[in-house]
């Protein structure tokens, strides 16, 4: 049974997360909302613990992908689990600390960090920066200096690995924006040791999102373990190998390596090596522990389709116009399937692009409770105000008891910090 069947399930025709009815939830917070279970997010990430316990000891560190779900009560259990965290911003930085994570076990990954983030990060002593060209090398060196400190560093190599996944989120290509390539990373590890202010300490490779199959990221490991052997023998000897995330789940009926299956092989290369191993897992941890609540407002038959309009929308959830992402949805309350018809479940988006499933086969009528699956991942995170709507609520829930982890957002705080025209 996997993730999401276990702690969602139906209850009496009634859809529960974990002990808790959806409808619960609905009747208390409203819709739309997203809905986590913390059951799920925890047995996710001791999956991952138990893994790499048993093949690294302590020499692992699990550093959660904060792009994924920056939510504070989502980042606050995972530290409390003893996770470190992999950032792109000097926001998710903030994120981290305001939860209550350890800067010393945060790595800094993205290809654009600015000066004020180098500084904010040096200043909060992240464990190291994920340095993605030449250029970020120069400028962490100089401000690092200019601050009189020793900014840790690794570098970002790109191996040049076909991850196989949608194009949007693949990483470790030679044309994409990501990394150093891997016939200038010697070079610049020469560079890094001859710079009087970088201290260094690791190698960091990251090849995609929604990885279903473990050869592409064992390719990869086999590359970079091959240059962690080469800078070895020119005296730059690492500390850690970070071999980054990207394990997908189940959206619809993919078939999906477990944890082990899809580390194992790595692990097997790793094998009597003293570096310690940073993994960066994010939508495996949290995409199928969490759901989008909403509700039918309109429904709409139309001489070719039918609509159900819903309360949720392409801003609250927008992998499904972004990527074509299907998600599997559910209504809260079971009906006979006898009843159903094919819809097309929209938003109210002014936006041909906004919908969110199409030709589902529902029992559906105005006022229905629906959820969203697997939308613990990149979905909140990625939510906008688009059409000037408010963000969603959303709650955590922890067996019977349910806490509201984010307040909907209201809408005069959407233009707060506006002004008129004097």
């Amino acid at each position: 049974m996997n993730q999401r069947e276990s702690h969602f399930s139906y209850r009496n025709g009634s859809l529960h997360v974990e002990e808790l009815p959806l409808a619960t939830i609905a009747e208390r917070f409203g819709t739309p909302c997203y809905v986590y279970s913390r059951a799920a997010l925890t047995a996710a990430y001791n999956d991952y613990r138990r893994v790499l316990h048993s093949a690294q000891g302590h020499d692992a560190l699990i550093c959660y992908a904060v792009k994924a779900n920056s939510n504070l009560a989502i980042l606050n259990l995972f530290a409390r689990l003893g996770a470190g965290f992999d950032i792109v911003s000097g926001g998710e930085l903030s994120r981290v600390l305001a939860a209550g994570g350890d800067p010393a076990k945060t790595v800094f990954s993205g290809v654009g960090k600015s000066r004020a983030e180098i500084e904010q990060a040096l200043h909060a002593g992240i464990r190291c920066f994920n340095v993605e060209s030449a250029s970020e090398l120069e400028r962490i060196d100089e401000i690092a200096g200019r601050l009189r400190l020793k900014a840790p560093i690794s570098l970002r190599v790109n191996p040049d690995v076909d991850p196989k996944t949608h194009p949007y989120i693949s990483t470790g290509l030679k044309n994409n924006k990501f990394g150093v390539s891997f016939a200038d990373a010697l070079p610049l590890y020469r560079r890094a040791r001859d710079l009087p202010n970088l201290v260094i300490l690791g190698i960091d490779c990251h090849i995609g999102s929604q990885l279903l199959d473990p050869a592409p990221a064992t390719e990869a490991a086999e590359k970079i373990l091959g240059l962690v052997d080469t800078l070895a023998a020119e005296g730059i000897v690492l500390s850690h190998i970070d071999l980054g995330g990207g394990l997908g789940i189940r959206y619809r009926d993919e078939t999906v390596p477990t944890t082990d299956e899809y580390l194992a092989p790595i692990l097997a290369l790793l094998k009597g090596r003293t570096e310690k191993l940073l993994v960066e897992p994010g939508r495996s941890l949290v995409g199928n522990a969490g759901l989008l609540l909403t509700r039918v407002e309109i429904t709409k038959q139309g001489s070719e389709k039918n609509f159900a309009v819903i309360d949720a929308a392409m801003n609250d959830l927008m992998r499904p116009a972004l990527y074509d992402a299907w998600h599997d949805i559910l209504p809260v309350q079971e009906r006979p399937e006898t009843a159903s018809s094919n819809w097309e479940i929209v938003g109210p988006i002014c936006e041909s692009g906004d919908f969110l499933g199409r030709e589902r086969p529902l029992a559906l009528q105005e006022g229905d409770l629906l959820a969203i699956l697997s939308a613990g991942a990149y979905g909140m995170t990625m939510s906008s105000n688009y059409n000037s709507r408010p963000r969603a609520a959303e709650v955590m829930v922890d067996g019977d008891r349910m806490h509201l982890v984010r307040q909907r957002e209201e809408i005069a705080t959407l233009y707060a910090g506006e002004t008129l025209l004097p």
